[in-house]
């Protein structure tokens, strides 16, 4: 796998996942994403609401969903579509309300497409997606232990 600047790891507690950031298909949330990352946001925050054969979400800071970073960001539809491995935005009923939630599609979820921000795709490590405990809410939930960007790890 060629790591690039849009290289997103996920260290979870069944083991890493690997993202490819899409800036060319959301470039503010992608920006968004990669600060909130550097901030160290991420670590430590639970996957808090996992359904079978639809999708793992997290980004809460209270772990409930109910939360964010504190900065909304404006819609960035696009064509891309939610299949297995896709990773796109939580929100609320307001298009323009998503902040630091996303999600995981485990599997085809094309009745999201267009209505939510897709940024991503899990290029590496989708079997460990595959092993998060599942449930709204989730009992003992899995979490991201550190979210790093590999191109700050190749830069140490």
């Amino acid at each position: 796998m060629a790591v690039t600047e849009n290289t997103l790891i996920l260290d979870t507690t069944q083991g890493p996942v690997t993202i490819e950031m899409r800036p060319d298909l959301a470039p503010n949330h992608v920006a968004r994403i990669k600060e909130l990352v550097r901030e160290g946001f991420y670590d430590g925050i639970v996957f808090h609401r996992v359904i079978e054969g639809f999708m793992a979400q997290t980004g809460c800071p209270q772990g409930t969903g109910t939360g964010g970073s504190g900065k909304k960001l404006k819609a960035e539809f696009n064509k891309e579509p939610h299949v297995r491995g896709t990773t796109s935005m939580a929100r609320a009923a307001s298009p323009d309300s998503g902040d630091s939630q996303f999600f995981i599609c485990f599997d085809d979820a094309s009745f999201l497409n267009n209505q939510y921000t897709v940024w991503g795709k899990v290029v590496e490590g989708m079997e460990n997606v595959d092993k998060i405990k599942r449930g709204e809410p989730v009992q003992n939930p899995d979490k991201i232990v550190k979210a790093r960007m590999a191109a700050d790890d190749a830069a140490e």
